[in-house]
């Protein structure tokens, strides 16, 4: 069993105070250990990472874009690297892991972009003789928070952005599968970043209150759950920080009689079971408008969800891995309990799935409830593991209408061959990112992720064009060269362009 370290100012750092158990899901071990950052240690990130600010915010963009250059072709010589440690903590597939590793990429090519990305706007003779320009420059010392459901995308979508802009970064990654997101950072260092641009502390709530509560950060990014994201956000506006925090989600995907069923159960296979439910974006409620699709889809997902194959997520060829915790496995069975007691029918009873050789092994098989009504609290809640309600209704006004009342908006989809549903439904509904025949709608790296309602804290999404307004302020600049020989009496009226 080994010891991570923190990466500070370019170099590991260890840590001698209070630590945490990583585990392998699949074997129950623990095969690491990892340290939980005192204050003095964040502080002492904080620290390089200030004293880097001035240099890497003068350096240019274009060389700023150079060393992600160098970052992104690293990412892709050591996927395989990655992508085991990857499924080796988390548990999700090596599939999995490989397209998570992906899209992670292609925010970094995104970021690449920093010379075009930051171009100012300029008007000359705004006045007479008077030209005005914005540009937009970085905050300082900024902060990411990240789940351990995508130890590799999610800090890509922060800090390559980040950094493009001239930020520093302090990245507190989770500590439940924390090595690939070590290992990805110590390859931006070997792709030229220089000292203390970019700083990994590992840690618990004392690191996170330490990144609140530091004067030094101007502002922080955070995935995860509601509470925590709604927590950071008061926490931090409060301070003065700017704060995007994207929370929890209750993705529901409606189906309507002429939807391409064969596709749909498709989609929501993947969609529901992949990666073991662990993802934001996981559909975890098809809406079924009408009980005749609702029969036909009950009836096509069962056979489908138990014949899932599962095992340990480093072996090729499977369709899901354990869950990561042996935590998130009792809580996820427990949803599962609560569900039949409220009286939603369960179909597919996942808790019984032996898997060979891993006893010890946090593993559930896929579950699919029929018959859940919105009071249920498996409806309510977030439960963030492979469990799909299915909910029955009379239209689509219906559907819309159940899907805005629920608190969260993240993602949804339909599914139909009418033009005229689908424009309706992404119209009407009350969501930040929608799908038409596509279920998990993540948007490409060249747009913003981000939901709406109590699933984001903040005015600004993930990466894309928001992210760059979040890690930059814009700064616009009026100027005027009086003429020659030429004197001007004081003007006392506010001055206008008239």
């Amino acid at each position: 069993m080994t010891t991570l370290n923190h990466l500070i100012n370019g170099e590991a750092f260890a840590d001698s105070g209070r630590t945490a158990d990583v585990y392998n899901p699949s074997t129950g071990d623990v095969i690491h250990q990892v340290p939980l950052a005192s204050r003095e240690t964040v502080q002492k990130a904080i620290d390089a990472a200030k004293a880097a600010f001035p240099a890497w915010r003068n350096t240019p963009p274009a060389k700023r874009a150079q060393v992600l250059f160098r970052f992104k072709q690293l990412l892709e010589q050591n996927e395989q690297r990655i992508v085991q440690l990857i499924s080796e903590e988390h548990g999700k597939t090596l599939e999995d892991a490989a397209g998570e590793l992906k899209r992670g990429i292609e925010n970094v090519e995104y970021a690449t972009a920093a010379p075009e990305l930051l171009k100012g706007e300029y008007s000359r003779n705004a006045g007479p003789a008077i030209d005005s320009w914005s540009d937009f420059q970085p905050l300082g010392v900024v902060a990411g928070i990240t789940p351990f459901n995508f130890p590799a995308m999610v800090p890509l979508w922060m800090y390559p952005l980040a950094i493009a802009c001239g930020n520093c970064f302090i990245l507190k990654p989770s500590e439940r599968d924390p090595s690939s997101t070590l290992l990805i950072a110590e390859l931006l260092y070997e792709a030229g970043l220089p000292k203390g641009v970019l700083n990994v502390v590992h840690g618990d709530k004392d690191a996170v209150d330490a990144l609140i509560q530091a004067p030094e950060v101007k502002a922080l990014s955070f995935v995860g759950s509601t509470p925590i994201a709604e927590y950071i956000y008061k926490e931090g506006a409060a301070r003065g920080k700017r704060v995007q925090a994207l929370g929890g989600a209750k993705n529901h995907a409606v189906l309507m009689p002429d939807a391409d069923l064969d596709n749909a159960v498709s989609a929501l296979m993947g969609a529901a079971y992949g990666s073991c439910g662990e993802r934001c974006m996981a559909i975890s409620v098809a809406v079924c408008v009408g009980d005749q699709i609702a029969d036909a889809l009950i009836e096509r997902l069962t056979p489908q969800i138990q014949s899932l194959k599962v095992g340990p997520g480093t072996c090729k060829g499977l369709d899901m891995g354990p869950l990561v915790t042996k935590a998130a496995l009792e809580k996820v069975t427990g949803y599962v309990q609560d569900g039949e007691a409220a009286g939603a029918k369960l179909v597919v009873d996942g808790r019984s799935l032996k898997v060979a050789d891993h006893s010890n092994g946090f593993f559930l098989g896929g579950c699919l409830f029929d018959h859940v009504t919105p009071e249920m609290r498996i409806y309510k809640e977030e439960i963030f593991g492979p469990v799909l309600c299915v909910v029955r209704v009379n239209s689509l006004e219906e559907a819309i209408a159940l899907i805005n009342a629920h608190e969260y908006g993240n993602g949804t989809c339909i599914f139909t061959r009418d033009g005229e549903s689908a424009r309706l439904f992404s119209d009407e509904i009350e969501v930040g990112m929608v799908g038409i025949n596509v279920p998990l709608p993540v948007p490409v790296a060249y747009h913003s992720f981000g939901g709406w309602k109590r699933s984001i804290f903040g005015d600004l999404a993930a990466y894309g064009p928001d992210g760059v307004r979040f890690y930059t302020r814009r700064k616009t600049i009026t100027q005027r060269w009086p003429q020659r020989a030429s004197h001007e009496a004081a003007q006392f009226a506010f001055p206008s362009n008239g």
